[in-house]
């Protein structure tokens, strides 16, 4: 007896967070996405949200899903005013992975057809170390715009830096810290990401990086 009941509690609950799922997410017909500067038919973010800030300098494409346990943002408290108009700019039909973070206060800007993995993490803006007489955490860094071109794959746990130009259809890998440049047509792994394959158009075929 107590096992079905107990069956018959956490089915009941399984009803209860799936229409929380529904009800939470942000999607075109919502209040909440009235509030950004742009957000685009069928695109959506899923419930629950880690975080979710001053969306009115957010622009999301269409056809875009953001994963649940997700935190977008422009600046890091509500009501920051910012520099610049929009501060995060996501294309159509991306796709990023749950629990997933972009932190931006200047500007982090992603292509169409861009889609992640779990857990990743991009920002423009990093802390300092070097004045001794002040805790890291106090220190920042001047922003530096961030791009992650269309077409392109980011893996699981991938983080992107102040300063990363990422290129058309990249394939950047799994724990990858991306910093610099990466061109159009790469594949590039490690910590600091490095280009290990691209596509040779005379060659019509992806080959090993310095071939």
């Amino acid at each position: 007896m107590k096992q079905r009941f107990n069956s018959w509690r956490a089915e009941q609950f399984q009803k209860v967070w799936n229409w929380a799922s529904l009800a939470g997410c942000v999607a075109k017909s919502s209040k909440r996405a009235q509030t950004f500067k742009a957000f685009g038919d069928g695109s959506m973010m899923l419930f629950p949200i880690a975080a979710l800030y001053n969306q009115e300098y957010i622009e999301i494409g269409s056809g875009t899903m953001i994963g649940p346990y997700s935190s977008l943002s422009a600046g890091i408290v509500q009501g920051q005013k910012m520099m610049s108009s929009p501060v995060v700019k996501i294309g159509d039909r991306c796709s990023i992975g749950r629990s997933s973070s972009i932190v931006a206060h200047w500007s982090v800007e992603i292509g169409d057809d861009v889609w992640t993995g779990p857990n990743v993490y991009i920002t423009d803006q990093n802390h300092d170390y070097r004045d001794i007489t002040q805790p890291i955490g106090a220190q920042a860094m001047p922003e530096r715009a961030v791009s992650i071109g269309s077409n392109s794959w980011l893996g699981t746990n991938v983080v992107i830096l102040p300063g990363a130009q990422i290129g058309r259809h990249c394939t950047i890998g799994a724990g990858a810290v991306v910093t610099g440049v990466i061109p159009d047509y790469s594949v590039a792994v490690g910590n600091p990401a490095r280009v290990v394959r691209r596509y040779d158009h005379e060659l019509n075929e992806w080959v090993r990086a310095g071939e």
